[in-house]
């Protein structure tokens, strides 16, 4: 396994892992580095994060719900995410965008969202989810959601 500062890589600030077929474990190994701007434990400020198309389940997701300063959080394309990744993250109260599409999201999964109160963008699609659902979680929990899909 190379580290970022063996090629260079010293003040790397961003890193987008989209689509490059990320797991678990290997979410885990990055947690530990020390030359990124940010480990798991010093993310505190990290206020977007995109992980896509890889292999993030329910277990990695556990790695992100400490994130209290996320804004935006892309989860898209990771079928093997459940209503359990949503639960997870109902502490993040500052997400103000959502993107769980493709995943094993269910409208049983809905209620752990009423948490977010800051959200305005919501994306599930593809996903097992109504848009009678999304809308009833609009309309009692969520005032600030102006954008959903699927719509």
């Amino acid at each position: 396994m190379w580290f970022m500062w063996e090629i260079g890589l010293t003040h790397l600030e961003t890193l987008n892992l989209s689509f490059t077929l990320v797991t678990d474990s290997g979410l885990k190994k990055l947690s530990g580095l020390t030359a990124l701007k940010f480990d798991w434990t010093g993310f505190k400020n990290l206020q977007s994060l995109e992980i896509c198309g890889g292999g993030l389940t329910d277990a990695g997701v556990k790695n992100i719900k400490d994130l209290p300063s996320l804004t935006l959080l892309n989860l898209s394309q990771n079928c093997n995410l459940t209503n359990k990744s949503l639960e997870l993250i109902s502490g993040l109260n500052a997400l103000v965008s959502l993107n769980v599409s493709n995943s094993n999201i269910t409208n049983d999964g809905l209620p752990y969202l009423k948490p977010l109160k800051n959200l305005r963008s919501l994306s599930l699609e593809s996903c097992k989810v109504t848009v009678a659902e999304i809308k009833k979680l609009q309309s009692t929990a969520l005032p600030n959601l102006v954008s959903f899909r699927p719509e």
